[in-house]
């Protein structure tokens, strides 16, 4: 598994990316190839930050493409698709890294809310420890550490796991205070950085940029100098000199220059110099005689001329903070930092801490997609009458997930695309009702169905109903799946499937379950769309298909025969049935853990699991919930759903020898290419 921290904040100004460095040289110490992510930026053709790291010996990402997911308008426009996006690019990242580090978003720009929630969020979906970085520079102890309890606690909400704590631009009297203060926060390693003012300085490029100034005198090249003070010369030069510190950018008005020697001497004087930049304010045209002199000496330093006043001027330069890793002798003083005052052993050990595995519905979405691409399977989608069901097919298609057969008229159907906008051209459509293949399929439904006295009329009768024909064809190899139901009811998507694809030997019932994509995990819910009161057998046969369910789905089975009583609490017709059905489960399936009866909070919290089944090895953990009646199921689900915003992705017809899967006519393009996609996963379960 791809090694990672997601360096975070909750704020701008913290030094993140100096801090992303110094983790990229600890997991350089222990791995052998390390990448950067960075999940949200302005633009994807350029990215000072990213860049800037991506230049690192150690990193084996080098193209920005490869580093940055989507941009912040993306992420406001349609956060859903941005979070897909995001979870894919990273992935296809980790698959060729050994270790990530992920630089959380710069707090420049408000997208779909508080930033803090949108990295919270980016972080769970990708399933990395977060190492928060919290600014101390004008707050008091107090203030830093209110400052990093509640944004801890806002990244744990979204079920984050904050492995250490980094406090930079601390005035360095207040270090010990901070560190004190901030290691009762959480039981994480802590790090204090003193201020180091060549970290937050802007170069005089950014400078120029802020003030609209343009270049007067100098080397283009010196626009790079970093500037680490704004001194204003409202007095005379021997007053000036005495507040001059290296490396300050000088406001001037442009109607003094008789200031000018005296700066540029002081550039060169080793007790005042080297200054970072003079800027000229005011818009005052500067005399041909003062041009002709300094155009004839030798000026190494940057004179800009901008039309604003001194005081604007410098009000706004004071403002202007510069990227921590922007130049390479940031970079330099960003890893003698980290080296001097980070315990890199603690952290690294803390970023190895075994933590409890997330599925976000994203990432399960994901993770399906990925399982369905790895061996690609054909299905059959009879409804190509329905724009969500065309729509669906191109996204599929778009994706790789799978191959696609639309029953319908070819004609119709390209038309029909062409209007949608969607590219169906990888698609086979197949017009039913005719030709050799109709001839073929309905001979045979004759033969299986001759024990009912079919003729081969009405055999063809029945072969012109595409859910039919689709699933003669997955019976006949020609698809390895098939999804109906948009238009179709349940039973009319099911009903071919029990006259000739039959259930798998052993199982008894078709059952629908539903994949609950929680905000942190997914577990297995049934039955929740088939059988309306199963008997004690049925449940039996339920909850080991659910089982099954789980496992070509990477749950972990763990199944709980829900009840209104949990153990021998419970007596009647209901509680017993559960109980029967819980006892055929392990008579018949006994590498299944399995337990029953048991009430839903039971099986679902770790703390009354301690009180009314201490020594179960489900109860409190259980991953497949089997309900004992459609009415219970079904409401459930919707219930869950609704309310806590899990994704239900199914009904996941089960028992079936070949997967056809059922559709709500109220199904969205995403829901059904969902179904298409967990179908296909079905098909190289059932093939394997």
């Amino acid at each position: 598994m791809t090694k990672s921290v997601y360096v975070a904040s909750a704020e701008k100004q913290v030094s993140k990316s100096a801090i992303a460095l110094g983790v990229i040289e600890l997991f350089a110490r222990q791995v052998k190839t390390v990448g950067v992510f960075r999940p949200m930026v302005h633009s994807l053709e350029a990215d000072t930050v990213t860049e800037a790291l991506l230049s690192q010996k150690a990193i084996r990402n080098k193209t920005l493409a490869d580093a940055v997911g989507v941009t912040y308008d993306e992420y406001a426009d349609d956060h859903l698709a941005a979070m897909d996006t995001i979870v894919q690019k990273y992935a296809a990242l980790a698959e060729r890294c050994d270790a990530i580090v992920i630089l959380g978003s710069d707090y420049d720009y408000i997208a779909g809310g508080t930033e803090l929630d949108t990295n919270a969020t980016i972080a769970a979906n990708l399933n990395s420890p977060v190492l928060f970085v919290v600014r101390a520079a004008k707050r008091s102890v107090d203030q830093v550490r209110r400052m990093a309890e509640e944004s801890i606690e806002a990244y744990e909400a979204r079920h984050n796991t904050v492995v250490g704590i980094i406090a930079t631009r601390t005035n360095p009297d207040d270090v010990d205070a901070v560190r004190t203060a901030l290691q009762g926060v959480r039981d994480v390693p802590v790090s204090v950085l003193p201020a180091e003012p060549v970290l937050g300085a802007p170069s005089v490029r950014m400078q120029m940029e802020a003030v609209g100034a343009e270049l007067w005198l100098g080397n283009p090249r010196f626009l790079d100098r970093e500037s680490l003070h704004t001194v204003v010369s409202g007095m005379t030069l021997p007053n000036l000199l005495d507040r001059l510190q290296p490396e300050s950018t000088v406001v001037v008005a442009a109607d003094r220059l008789d200031l000018l020697p005296g700066l540029l001497w002081a550039h060169e004087s080793t007790a005042f110099g080297p200054l970072a930049a003079i800027f000229l304010t005011g818009g005052f045209a500067i005399p041909q005689s003062i041009e002709t002199l300094l155009r004839g000496s030798k000026v190494d330093l940057t004179i800009a001329l901008t039309h604003e006043g001194t005081f604007e001027t410098a009000s706004v330069l004071r403002e202007v903070v510069g990227i921590s890793t922007g130049s390479e002798r940031k970079r330099a003083v960003a890893r003698t930092l980290f080296a001097n005052h980070v315990d890199s052993e603690a952290l690294l050990a803390a970023i190895d801490l075994p933590r409890s595995e997330i599925r976000t519905p994203t990432m399960f979405e994901h993770q399906l997609m990925q399982l369905a691409r790895q061996d690609r399977k054909r299905i059959v989608l009879p409804e190509a009458s329905d724009d969500r069901v065309l729509k669906a097919a191109a996204v599929v298609l778009d994706r790789g997930v799978a191959d696609i057969t639309l029953l319908g008229d070819p004609a119709l159907v390209s038309r029909r695309a062409t209007e949608l906008g969607i590219n169906l051209n990888n698609a086979k459509v197949v017009q039913i009702g005719e030709g050799e293949q109709f001839e073929q399929f309905a001979a045979k439904y004759a033969e299986l169905r001759a024990h009912k006295n079919v003729t081969i009329e009405q055999a063809r009768e029945k072969l012109t109903d595409p859910s039919y024909y689709g699933t003669m064809m997955v019976h006949q190899g020609l698809a390895d799946g098939m999804v109906s139901g948009a238009i179709n009811t349940t039973a009319n998507t099911i009903r071919p499937s029990l006259e000739f694809v039959k259930t798998k030997p052993g199982v008894g019932v078709v059952s629908g379950s539903f994949l609950m994509a929680m905000s942190n995990r997914v577990v297995v819910y049934a039955d929740c769309a088939v059988n309306p009161d199963p008997t004690a057998e049925q449940l039996a046969d339920i909850a080991i298909s659910s089982a099954e369910t789980a496992q070509a789905f990477d749950v972990e089975p763990r199944i709980a025969m829900l009840s209104y009583s949990t153990g021998d609490s419970g007596t009647g017709a209901d509680v017993d049935k559960v109980r029967e059905a819980t006892a055929l489960v392990r008579e018949r399936a006994p590498h299944l853990k399995v337990e029953g009866p048991i009430q839903f909070d039971a099986a679902v919290d770790a703390t009354v699991a301690a009180k009314k089944m201490p020594d179960s090895e489900v109860a409190g953990r259980a991953t497949v919930f089997i309900f004992p009646d459609l009415n219970t199921g079904n409401n459930t689900y919707k219930a869950v759903q609704r309310t806590s915003g899990a994704v239900a992705i199914g009904p996941v017809l089960q028992g079936l020898n070949k997967p056809v899967n059922d559709l709500s006519r109220g199904a969205l393009v995403d829901d059904i290419v969902s179904t298409i996609t967990i179908t296909a996963i079905q098909a190289q379960n059932s093939s394997s």
